[in-house]
């Protein structure tokens, strides 16, 4: 096995990796194997052809791709790591050498760390950020837990309002042609959400259980269906249900309900102390991204474009995560939001290079500062995170390895980075 690394302009490295003949003779076999019950020959059993014999049909790289597909899933994580350079982007590879009975040599090019040239990050003059709990966030938080709290009513006197949740049929039509994904049944509306355009839910409201009525509106301009925007279209719509929220008191009573606590005046001072305690960690939170970003600003750096596609792909793998936690898989949410996944990583970019500049600037911070994790602080950090999972601290660390531990330290030294210049930043 033989590694060189060669620096290129713009933080960039060409790692060339040789592995040696025998290796790739055995991978090749190992393609071989993998794939023999693939080919059909006239004379032999399938699976039973003999590799030599395929070669010689199919030509002596009829394997190759499989082979050197192993090789670099192999070689490049082991060599990459024992480089003794920072890679921050996914390789870009290129196959120098492939022939059966000589060295597999192929190139790995990367992005290095770059090194970013720290501006002034003591005495940081940030805006202040209001911290005061107020009587309406409190009155918001109660309003909020007594709508959770709320009796849904079946009505059946009265016509539609507002507020009221609707169920209905309806179907759109453009020039008395109906249009794809202008229809629906026993749907739930709630009036006055806006879920719906233009004016749609306002029509409603007046109408009775039975009523079949047309609703008269207009796509915006800016409607994500190329076909239907600013078109005007009418919607054939059934009143099937009305429903309405009853909301309970705001008494004693209603703070034993939702509470521990006997008295409404108890429970709302139960609510102020808990959003003091939020308010106090977002304010933390607001904090350190203002100096951090203010600091980033006064920073230079060049960033190589590899780790910024990297960033990019990074957030949107976390968003697909988020989404499938919603239970949307990816591609149903592009159609739905009628985009690509092309134009959603654009959209990312100026929050990935900001993301990866904040990044730096941490890290210099750490430098600078000389700042240390010990081996204490990383075990409680490993604990915390093995309640979260309800296992041992001790299997969690066999489970992470020593490169998650290094990470794990490496965040703590950040959060550590960011504490210290939210403790010396100037707020005015």
């Amino acid at each position: 096995m033989s590694l060189s690394v060669e620096k290129l302009e713009g933080s960039m490295a060409k790692l060339t990796i040789e592995v040696p003949a025998e290796e790739f003779t055995k991978a090749i076999t190992a393609a071989y194997n993998k794939n023999k019950n693939k080919f059909a020959v006239p004379g032999f059993r399938k699976g039973k052809v003999p590799q030599f014999y395929i070669e010689k049909m199919y030509g002596a790289g009829v394997f190759y791709e499989d082979a050197a597909n192993a090789m670099i899933n192999e070689y490049y994580p082991k060599e990459a790591a024992e480089c003794g350079e920072e890679i921050v982007s996914s390789p870009e590879i290129d196959v120098v050498q492939i022939e059966k009975g000589k060295d597999f040599i192929f190139t790995a090019t990367v992005a290095l760390k770059p090194e970013l040239k720290l501006g002034e990050y003591k005495g940081v003059e940030i805006e202040k950020i209001d911290s005061e709990v107020t009587d309406a966030d409190v009155m918001a938080e109660i309003l909020k837990t007594q709508k959770e709290n709320a009796r849904t009513i079946t009505v059946e006197d009265r016509p539609a309002k507002m507020d009221d949740e609707v169920t209905i049929n309806f179907e759109g039509f453009i020039d008395d042609e109906a249009f794809e994904g202008g229809k629906g049944e026993n749907y739930k509306l709630t009036l006055g959400s806006h879920s719906f355009i233009d004016t749609f839910e306002d029509q409603i409201v007046g109408k009775s259980i039975g009523d079949k009525f047309d609703v008269n509106v207009t796509f915006p301009e800016d409607y994500h269906a190329d076909n239907l925007k600013g078109k005007p279209a009418v919607f054939k719509v059934e009143l099937l249900a009305i429903t309405e929220t009853e909301l309970p008191e705001l008494d004693d009573e209603f703070a034993s309900e939702v509470s521990s606590f006997e008295t409404f005046d108890a429970y709302k001072e139960d609510v102020k102390k808990t959003l003091e305690v939020k308010k106090e960690r977002e304010v933390k939170r607001q904090k350190q991204q203002a100096v951090v970003e203010k600091i980033a600003e006064a920073s230079e750096v060049d960033i190589p474009e590899p780790m910024i596609e990297y960033q990019q792909e990074r957030m949107f793998d976390e968003f697909s995560q988020n989404m499938m936690y919603q239970g949307l898989q990816m591609e149903q949410y592009l159609k739905i939001m009628n985009t690509t996944k092309e134009a959603m990583l654009e959209q990312v970019k100026p929050d990935a290079i900001a993301r990866i500049k904040n990044g730096l600037v941490l890290d210099a911070v750490v430098e600078a500062e000389k700042i240390e994790v010990t081996d204490a602080e990383v075990d409680e950090e490993v604990a915390k995170m093995a309640e979260s999972y309800q296992m041992e601290a001790d299997k969690l660390k066999e489970l992470v390895g020593d490169k998650e531990m290094e990470s794990i330290k490496k965040d703590l030294a950040a959060r550590k980075a960011l504490e210290f210049l939210a403790e010396n930043c100037k707020e005015v």
